[in-house]
């Protein structure tokens, strides 16, 4: 069986209502379900750890770098993981109720091919 390499960005932001629920959550309710994420994730991890390529994990802030130099901007990347599988289909299944989202209060997982570089 062949396998492809594909790239899972984990998008969120702060400004979401998800994020705006979870973070009216009383102290307690919200360390509970940091604690629950977090051995969910590991699960996660554990379930998939022959299709990881990458682990990968959170990202910071973001600059962006073009022709009128350099800027500080935002945007909704809020992680990445490298998987490996047989088609872009069982890829995304790896990522099912995923606890970024199913317990965290990120929006979604969006995961694409890594293409080979073109032969000039």
């Amino acid at each position: 069986m062949s396998t492809n390499t594909y790239l899972a960005v984990f998008i969120g932001s702060m400004s979401s209502p998800r994020m705006a629920a979870w973070k009216a959550l009383p102290e307690a309710e919200r360390k509970k379900r940091e604690g629950e994420g977090i051995a969910a994730w590991k699960g996660w991890v554990a379930r998939h750890q022959g299709a990881i390529v990458e682990m990968g994990g959170p990202l910071g802030k973001t600059k962006k770098i073009d022709d009128s130099g350099i800027q500080d901007i935002s945007n909704l990347l809020s992680g990445f993981t490298v998987v490996r599988a047989a088609s872009h289909e069982e890829a995304a299944k790896l990522f099912e109720n995923h606890p970024h989202f199913a317990i965290f209060p990120g929006e979604a997982v969006e995961v694409m091919p890594v293409l080979p570089i073109p032969e000039g």
